[in-house]
């Protein structure tokens, strides 16, 4: 693709049409954006008409992202798998000459999109293939002109936040010591060149906002490079920092304050940020910043006292706040809060206001519904006043218990009698006061139970009782919405600690308050509702289980259904996963109301689907579906067939209008019905419509497809390898194995494909492909190896020996090249089997090895004889070694292949990814292939036991270490088995 005037044109009008809101128009658009960027010299184009000044800036600004997108996909995807590079080198090497001077003399609108692209390359290529790009940043502090150290400063800040949250390792010290090397004393001089401008331009507002954006740019940049660790150039020159920082905080520019109320203005940032930079050394190098101290808590004091309750300062709030916070922690600060008038006028001055709900926030409740959730339940409030305020109680209740009690309990008092003079006029003085107990009587709890320990000072359950109920049994469930979210929120996040009589009593109550008018009173309805039906008793049974929630159950299923009809609530996530919860609790009492309750599943399903916009309610809604599925047809397995007829249509619609979000979700539905089908006959004809469709290599490049489909694919094998192998379709199987088993990500999913083929497939139709076959995994396993792929491959090997036979097996190796047998056994089995860590995988591998020490005779009198005692000294280890946890096994439930339980996890939270979410109530069955095997030493003893009857063993054991022999002689005993 050369880049001429032509093609510039040619890809502008396909950007145009990018942008358009018919999807007939867009997507076919995107579509072939997508099939042309891996012809050589596209990015190259896309630069050249980003640069174009004529252009129109919407399409600038959509190749600006198209770019950006291109190079999120692109830049890495090689090194994930053995496939060829996407980008051909020149035009890497193209990019990185072109892309920071492009950004720089960029608009804003392309800057933003092009510095991300910058840090994505550089998250991947810097420093090592790119080391001049940070040189080159720095050059360009010298240039004077701000616009351009702006642009820089943004890159550099998205280039080394992620220092911020990454694990220590030596590559990542390397790396922040290379950029320290280079950056630290250019930063420093940028610091003060710019403190000195700030005069210089005095009556200059446009000049100030340039520079004071400098400023607040230079401390993010400065808050990466800090933390990690503190390094020795910033510590050398503290005095530098820390004197500007309390010149920031201190400063006040008439010509840059804003009349906005809501929206920050670059002071607020600025002091915001430094708030952020002191917090952190308060936080991680106290000894260094204890100097300072006292300077900053004194104006970070003063700063709070005389800010305002406007939106527009929340950030700047909540971050002093936190700053407070982390020192009231420090033991040898102790003594700033000992004395109870700084703890009284702490409280009056900064925790009350900071603790009232304000204007906007009431505001917010009524017009923003899904805002003011998110931030007062989600724990996404992290930078409102009010969570920090409750930190900061928390902090201080926590060390000076006794003292706080007597302050607040003054203040309760107070707020909950003016409450009782004219509950309609004073509610917020309740609400208020709900807040204050809430923090200070926190001491510790989970996302999953709440908060779990409390003040013994506090009695929550009599607080319940006397402040609580009584606004839940108010017989106007509307009044007063704000106070009743509150109340609501109470019991969510006490419940663990408020006991079963007490949330029995609320439960009807909020049911109840499912119809409410407010989204954020029925929201908060549904979700405690949620939250409490998850509770199980100390023997792990669920507190509220089906005998409790019967009696409520019509109301509530009811209830949570017409909540789905309110205004502004037709894709509640909160409401979903309460009738998921529901579902799941009453098992097969939900069978009355699944009459109704299906058709309703499919209209909304068939409704989202036409615009899929809410991931949470998505998953929650085809968590319902797959279980009612499962509960239904529990009690009536032919039931399956109403379902099919009812979802097929809407999965048909998905699937033809390539409704990428929903995809991943609709192959996990269908591997669940086709379960269900499993003892029923044969696979009916709908299915097999649909199956060479599953084989299109577009459906598998992408990674959200490739688990679910893998799964459903093995379902087809098990119960249809017969009309497969009619249809001629194994090579398109065996395609699709090359592809999993040459990518890092996806090579677990080959080895699961490769053992369901083993298992189910026509024996020898497939034992024409072996060869081949195990070609693929010698090639892969000489390229890159991967502990995760020597994992799959000794299971698999293993597989092989139990199914088909440790001499085929070897026969089969070695007639790919003599005597790598022996190599595979001296170089991946015997060092590494051990650390295959899964139950299922160990006994496959324990049963795998013991058949091949016992019935393969080339190991026994052969030329591999030698590595005998080595391999069952190999295995003695790994019955005798507990299981390393490796880091790809950290998602064990997720694949396949893993060993799953139906249902498991359904307490947690989904963790939505764009990707692929694995629906908890769609898990894969468990397959256990040596579900007879109860114990593998006693397996192995029992095999050397009747390999002993047929010859001796002495010379064979003797090259085993004593400790060794004493194990295997325990085994045999164990087992009732001689073998000397």
């Amino acid at each position: 693709m050369e880049v001429t005037d032509a093609n510039l044109q040619l890809l502008a009008g396909y950007l145009q049409q990018t942008l358009s809101a018919d999807p007939n128009v867009r997507r076919p658009s995107e579509k072939l954006l997508e099939s042309t960027e891996r012809q050589q010299n596209y990015p190259v184009l896309l630069l050249n008409l980003i640069d174009k000044g004529d252009m129109d800036m919407t399409i600038r600004v959509a190749g600006a992202i198209a770019f950006k997108n291109y190079v999120k996909r692109n830049w890495a995807a090689h090194e994930d798998s053995d496939e060829p590079d996407r980008i051909h080198e020149s035009n890497r090497n193209t990019i990185k000459t072109l892309i920071v001077t492009l950004m720089l003399h960029s608009p804003t609108a392309l800057q933003k999109q092009l510095s991300d692209a910058v840090s994505i390359i550089g998250r991947h290529d810097f420093p090592k293939k790119w080391p001049q790009l940070i040189d080159e940043m720095v050059e360009k502090f010298a240039s004077g002109d701000f616009n351009v150290i702006n642009g820089i400063l943004q890159t550099a800040h998205s280039l080394f936040k992620r220092y911020r949250y990454e694990f220590k390792s030596q590559a990542l010290w390397e790396e922040i010591k290379f950029v320290l090397d280079r950056m630290a004393k250019p930063l420093t001089d940028l610091l003060q060149a710019t403190m000195q401008l700030r005069t210089m331009h005095e009556g200059n507002p446009e000049a100030l906002k340039v520079i004071y954006s400098s400023l607040v740019l230079v401390n993010k940049v400065f808050f990466s490079l800090n933390s990690q660790d503190l390094p020795e150039f910033f510590e050398d020159n503290m005095s530098i920092w820390m004197g500007a920082f309390l010149q920031q905080l201190a400063v006040d520019v008439a010509s840059l304050r804003t009349d906005d109320d809501e929206d920050a203005g670059v002071l607020e940032h600025l002091r915001s940020q430094v708030c952020e930079n002191i917090c952190l050394y308060a936080r991680k190098y106290d000894e260094e910043f204890k100097p300072y101290m006292e300077q900053f808590v004194t104006a970070v004091w003063e700063l709070l006292v005389k800010t305002s309750l406007h939106t527009k300062y929340d950030a700047l709030v909540s971050n002093a706040l936190q700053f407070l916070t982390v020192i009231a922690e420090r033991q040898h600060y102790h003594g700033i809060f000992e004395n109870p008038e700084i703890l009284a006028r702490i409280c009056e001055k900064v925790v009350i206001p900071n603790l009232d709900i304000r204007p906007s926030d009431e505001e917010l409740f009524e017009d923003s519904p899904d805002e003011y959730i998110r931030r007062d339940i989600e724990g996404s409030d992290i930078d409102t006043r009010r969570r920090a305020a409750c930190d900061l109680v928390k902090t201080l209740s926590v060390n000076f218990e006794q003292k706080i009690f007597g302050i607040f309990g003054q203040y309760m008092e107070i707020l909950l009698g003016k409450y009782k003079e004219n509950p309609v006029a004073n509610w917020r003085s309740k609400d208020t006061a709900i807040y204050l107990v809430t923090s200070w009587a926190s001491r510790g709890g989970t996302q999953k139970h709440g908060i779990t320990q409390s003040s013994e000072l506090v009695p929550l359950p009599q607080f319940c009782a006397e402040h609580i109920v009584p606004e839940l049994e108010r017989p106007n469930i509307n009044e007063l919405p704000v106070l009743k979210a509150a109340a609501i929120k109470y019991v969510m996040v006490f419940r663990s600690l408020l006991g079963p009589q007490t949330l029995a009593g609320c439960l009807p109550q909020l049911i109840r308050h499912l119809p409410a008018e407010s989204i954020v009173v029925h929201s908060y309805a549904a979700c405690s509702l949620e939250k409490i039906l998850t509770m199980r008793d100390a023997s792990n049974a669920l507190l509220f289980g089906p005998q409790v929630l019967a009696p409520h159950s019509n109301q509530l299923v009811s209830g949570l259904f017409a909540t789905l009809s309110l205004s502004g609530s037709a894709e509640n996530e909160y409401v979903m996963k309460a009738i998921m919860r529901s579902f799941h609790v009453l098992q097969a009492a939900a069978m009355p109301f699944m009459g109704v309750a299906l058709p309703r599943l499919t209209e909304i399903l068939t409704f989202v689907s036409k615009n899929p916009s809410r991931p949470l309610f998505n998953h929650y809604l085809f968590e319902t579906l797959a279980l009612s599925i499962k509960i239904v047809c529990q009690a009536d397995a032919s039931a399956v067939s109403s379902f099919e007829e009812a979802l097929f249509p809407v999965f048909q619609g998905i699937l033809q209008q390539d409704i990428t979000e929903f995809m991943p979700y609709v192959f996990q539905m269908l591997s669940v019905l086709l379960e269900v089908r499993e003892a029923s006959g044969a696979i009916p004809e709908p299915y097999w419509a649909l199956f060479p469709c599953l084989l299109a290599p577009p459906l598998w490049d992408r990674r959200g497809n490739v688990t679910p489909l893998i799964r459903l694919l093995s379902i087809f094998i098990k119960q249809g390898s017969a009309q497969i192998q009619a249809l001629g379709k194994l090579n398109g199987i065996l395609g699709i194995f090359q592809k999993m088993i040459a990518s890092k990500a996806n090579d677990h999913e080959g080895f699961y494909l490769l053992q369901n083929l083993l298992f189910y497939y026509n024996a020898a139709e497939l034992q024409s492909s072996m060869r081949q076959i195990f070609g693929l995994l010698f090639q892969r396993l000489s390229l890159s190896k991967t502990a995760k792929y020597l994992n799959g491959i000794i299971v698999f090997f293993c597989f092989y020996v139990v199914k088909i036979g440790g001499s085929p097996l070897l026969q089969l190796i070695d007639e790919i090249q003599p005597g790598m047998f022996g190599m595979l056994l001296e170089r991946v089995f015997i060092t590494d089997m051990a650390k295959v860590s899964k139950d299922l995988e160990r006994k496959m591998v324990a049963v795998g090895v013991s058949k091949l020490l016992t019935e393969c005779p080339e190991l026994l009198t052969g030329q591999y004889a030698a590595y005998w005692p080595r391999l069952l000294q190999a295995l003695i280890e790994m019955f005798e070694r507990p299981p390393e946890k490796l880091p790809y096994l950290d998602g064990d439930a997720a694949g396949p292949g893993g060993d799953a339980v139906a249902g498991a996890g359904v307490d947690a939270e989904p963790g939505y990814q764009a990707a692929f979410s694995q629906l908890n109530f769609a898990q894969p069955k468990q397959v256990d292939h040596l579900a007879e095997v109860n114990d593998a030493r006693q397996y192995l003893a029992s095999s050397l036991g009747n390999l002993s009857q047929r010859s001796p063993l002495a010379n064979l054991l003797a090259p085993l270490t004593a400790e060794s022999k004493q194990v295997l002689q325990k085994y045999c005993d164990q087992a009732g088995v001689r073998i000397a």
